[in-house]
């Protein structure tokens, strides 16, 4: 026990709230940017004429997808090397160069770009910034303070989505200062962040008198296991989560099931019922419960949230109990536990490199399914529906199959466990 309590003394006798929100900004602006994208999609294709084909190339290359994989991929194994501190300092103001391309953006070509440039940026922040989350915190509220950063996640869309709707009148305008908005809190987060201290176990890694572990450690015994549990439960379940999140105001309007004001505020209420669910629940009761069966219910309710999409007509009332469904869930199921067992599961030395590596396969997959979905959302929209049900469906499942409980445990306790198992 004496690692543990070398290493995990120090951030066990305060929490440091300050630290995890700073840290958790990255989650803030990660799906701020995924939804002020999907809120300006319907009015980039009016005003720009845009192909569906040219709509699935924005999704793909953009944060939502295979641009923030590429960048978590890279900046996850900077994080490992470098360390954190280092990265999440300066990464802001790459996405804020990428964000004001989009402010100005005057072509395609140029949207495309700057979400490019946005995903790289976001992608090489979120393993540096889980990472210093959870080696930080208290052991036993580390569930808790990874919970702060899956609120912030829902808290930036609700931003995004409520300038979109109090600047709907103002069209292209009103899009470029939701963007330019983004730009003020990544210069803003650079700054603050500066002075922020480095990860302490981190740290002891460098002083360790050991050789440095390769990247090959991962891709063996139990922590190849654990790639593959995280990447298919959190996969599967973001390829829904992506594609909702993305298309869901473009569908609405195209369906002709709500006005955009309608959808936009349709959206608020899910990512409200998130925040409402990830207080209340995941960060009240993670530290306490079984992490396995708090999944397995919040998976199985979005599942039948998704279903009513598929079995029932389209229509306002279903949507809403769709969206009070899958929204009050979604706080307390794969995007929180993702966050959490990405960051208890591997060892400090691997960490970031080992986030980086799930992340990428996540998002690079759902970038090559959001080619298709514009097409085959126009072409049928309930065959969609019946695709994205089966893959909660398939994320449930291997949650039941594979999900850790590490509850009350240090990581060095948990990375002894996995190693002798």
């Amino acid at each position: 026990m004496s690692d543990a309590t070398t290493i995990g003394g120090p951030a066990a006798e305060k929490d440091d709230w300050k630290g995890t929100i700073l840290a958790g900004l990255a989650n803030y602006i990660d799906a701020g940017s995924i939804v002020a994208g999907a809120a300006a999609l319907a009015l980039w294709q009016g005003i720009y004429g845009m192909s569906d084909n040219l709509l699935g190339l924005i999704a793909a290359f953009g944060p939502n997808a295979i641009g923030a994989g590429v960048g978590a991929m890279i900046g996850g194994w900077l994080c490992d090397k470098l360390g954190r501190k280092k990265i999440y300092q300066w990464d802001m103001l790459v996405y804020a160069f990428g964000m004001t391309i989009l402010v100005f953006a005057v072509a395609p070509w140029m949207i495309v770009l700057g979400f490019l440039i946005v995903g790289l940026a976001v992608g090489a922040d979120i393993p540096a910034s889980w990472s210093l989350i959870a080696e930080e915190a208290p052991d036993d509220r580390r569930g808790k303070h990874s919970g702060v950063a899956q609120i912030l996640w829902n808290f930036g869309p609700v931003v995004v989505l409520l300038m979109s709707l109090a600047l709907t009148g103002l069209g292209e305008l009103g899009a470029r200062i939701v963007f330019a908005h983004l730009v003020i809190v990544a210069l803003g987060l650079t700054l603050l962040r500066r002075k922020m201290r480095e990860s302490r176990r981190w740290e002891e890694t460098q002083k360790a008198d050991v050789a440095p572990m390769p990247v090959s450690t991962l891709f063996k015994g139990p922590y190849l296991k654990s790639i593959l549990g995280l990447v298919g439960l959190y996969g599967f379940w973001n390829l829904w989560a992506g594609t909702n999140g993305l298309f869901f105001p473009f569908l609405m309007e195209t369906l002709g099931v709500a006005t955009r004001a309608e959808s936009i505020a349709l959206q608020c209420l899910n990512f409200g019922l998130g925040m409402v669910s990830n207080y209340f629940i995941f960060m009240a009761f993670v530290d306490k419960v079984n992490h396995r069966t708090m999944f397995l219910v919040s998976a199985a309710l979005q599942v039948v949230g998704m279903a009513m999409l598929a079995v029932l007509p389209l229509s306002v009332p279903v949507v809403l109990l769709h969206v009070f469904l899958v929204g009050f869930a979604g706080g307390f199921g794969a995007q929180s536990f993702f966050q959490l067992w990405s960051a208890e599961m591997f060892p400090t030395a691997l960490r970031s490199t080992a986030q980086g590596v799930c992340f990428a396969i996540v998002r690079i997959g759902l970038g090559i399914f959001s080619f298709f979905v514009p097409l085959l959302a126009a072409a049928d929209f309930t065959a969609l529906a019946w695709i994205l049900t089966g893959f909660l469906t398939i994320s449930m499942v291997i949650g039941w199959l594979w999900a850790p409980s590490n509850a009350g445990k240090t990581l060095e306790e948990i990375d002894r466990e996995q190693q002798a198992a």
